[in-house]
C-alpha cells in the first residue's frame, strides 16, 4: 500500500530547503517510493557531510551504497524525472571530472546495492546493526593477528608491576577517548587484555591526511602485533571495555592539594640572597638558599642581615612547598644531604665582625 504522507515529512523537506509540493504518494508506484527514498538518504548524507558519496574500500559501507544509488538515478531518464523536483542540491548534476568522479561503478558496489536493497516495507538502511566499513574490518583483523614474543621475558615484569601500580591506586583506567595520542611507553587495555607500545614507526599522513604509524605491540600473555597506530586506536575506540593505562600518579609530596585527613609538618623554602658579596652578585641567579620551617616562613627570615644564615642581607623568597605527614627535621637533613655537593664555600662576617 502507499505510503502517505505526513506533517512530519513536509516538515524534514523544509529543512532540506524543499519547498515544492511533493508528488502524490497514491500515484507513486512501490518502484517510485524506493527511488525517492534512495535519493532521500543521499541527501541527508550529502547535507551531513558536505560532499556527494563516493566509492573505494576505505569509504563507510552507507556512502559506497549512496553512491552506487546516485549514479543509477543519474543514469536512468525516468529516475531522474522523479527525483528532480527534490534535487535542491543539485545532485543530478553530471559528476565533476577528476579523481572523484565515478562514471563507473565497481562490481563489488554493484553486488553490495543488490544485498542491501530497499523496498517499501523495509527500514531506512541507516538502522542496519553490526555493519562495519572496509577500515573497520582491516583495523579489527589487524588487532586480532598476533604472534608470539620471542622476547617476553623482557616485558613481562613490567606487565606484573603496572598490575600491581592498578591494584595500589599509583595507576588508573581511563576511557581511551579522553586522550587519543599513541606513544612508546603507554599501556591500554583493549580485548581484554593489557597491551604494550614497545616501538613505534616513522609517522605519515594517511590518504585522509590523519597521522599513522607502524607499532610494535606487547600484549600480556606473551603474543605481539605489530600494527597500524590507526588500527588500534580504531580497537580502542570500538571496545567499550578499552581504556588507556596512566602514568604513574605523584606521591603526597608532589600533590596539588591536601586531603581533609592531612596533617600540615612544615614548608620548604628557596630564598635568593641580595647580599653585595662579590661571589653572591656574580652568581644570583644560580645560588639559592634551600631550607625547611614548622613555622611560617616569613618568621624564619625576620631579621636577615642580622642572621649569617642569609649572608647578613635580605633576601626574596623564590618558592615554598607545604609539607604534610612528614617528618620535616628528617627532610631537611636529606634535602642538605642531596645537594652537599653543590654547597657554596663561603666566609661572612657576623654582626659582631666574627668570619663565619
Amino acid at each position: 500500500m502507499a505510503k502517505q504522507f505526513t506533517e512530519e515529512d513536509a516538515d524534514i523537506l523544509d529543512q532540506l530547503g524543499h519547498h515544492d509540493e511533493p508528488k502524490a504518494a497514491a500515484s507513486c508506484t512501490p518502484r517510485e517510493e524506493r527511488i525517492i527514498a534512495g535519493f532521500e538518504d543521499v541527501q541527508r548524507f550529502v547535507a551531513e557531510h558536505g560532499h556527494t558519496p563516493q566509492h573505494g574500500e576505505d569509504r563507510d559501507i552507507f556512502e559506497r551504497l549512496y553512491a552506487v544509488r546516485l549514479d543509477r538515478i543519474r543514469q536512468q531518464d525516468d529516475c531522474r524525472v522523479l527525483v528532480e523536483p527534490l534535487d535542491h542540491q543539485g545532485l543530478l548534476a553530471a559528476p565533476p571530472h577528476g579523481p572523484e568522479a565515478s562514471m563507473e561503478v565497481p562490481d563489488h558496489d554493484d553486488a553490495l546495492l543488490a544485498a542491501l536493497e530497499v523496498d517499501a516495507e523495509t527500514p531506512s538502511i541507516t538502522q542496519l546493526k553490526h555493519v562495519r566499513s572496509s577500515a573497520e574490518k582491516r583495523a579489527a583483523e589487524e588487532v586480532a593477528h598476533r604472534d608470539p614474543c620471542k622476547d617476553f621475558h623482557l616485558f613481562k615484569p613490567r606487565f606484573a608491576q603496572v598490575q600491581q601500580e592498578l591494584d595500589t591506586g599509583l595507576r588508573n583506567a581511563h576511557p581511551f577517548e579522553t586522550n587519543t595520542e599513541i606513544n612508546v611507553g603507554d599501556f591500554f587495555i583493549v580485548g581484554g587484555q593489557k597491551a604494550f607500545v614497545a616501538k613505534k614507526g616513522r609517522q605519515h599522513l594517511t590518504n585522509d591526511g590523519k597521522k599513522d604509524a607502524r607499532l610494535r605491540v606487547i600484549f600480556d600473555n606473551g603474543t605481539e602485533n605489530r600494527m597500524l597506530m590507526r588500527s588500534l586506536q580504531r580497537a580502542l575506540y570500538k571496545d567499550e571495555a578499552g581504556r588507556r593505562i596512566t602514568d604513574l600518579i605523584p606521591g603526597p609530596l608532589f600533590a596539588d592539594h591536601a586531603a581533609a585527613e592531612d596533617e600540615a609538618s612544615g614548608t620548604i623554602y628557596v630564598l635568593r640572597s641580595q647580599s653585595e658579596l662579590p661571589a653572591v652578585v656574580q652568581y644570583r641567579d644560580l645560588l639559592h638558599k634551600i631550607g625547611v620551617t614548622r613555622g611560617k616562613v616569613e618568621h624564619r627570615i625576620g631579621n636577615p642581615r642580622l642572621d649569617p644564615t642569609f649572608l647578613m642581607a635580605d633576601v626574596d623568597i623564590v618558592a615554598t612547598y607545604q609539607l604534610y605527614n612528614i617528618n620535616s627535621q628528617k627532610l631537611e637533613r636529606l634535602i642538605h644531604r642531596i645537594f652537599e655537593p653543590a654547597r657554596l664555600d663561603l666566609e661572612v662576617k657576623d654582626r659582631f665582625g666574627y668570619p663565619v
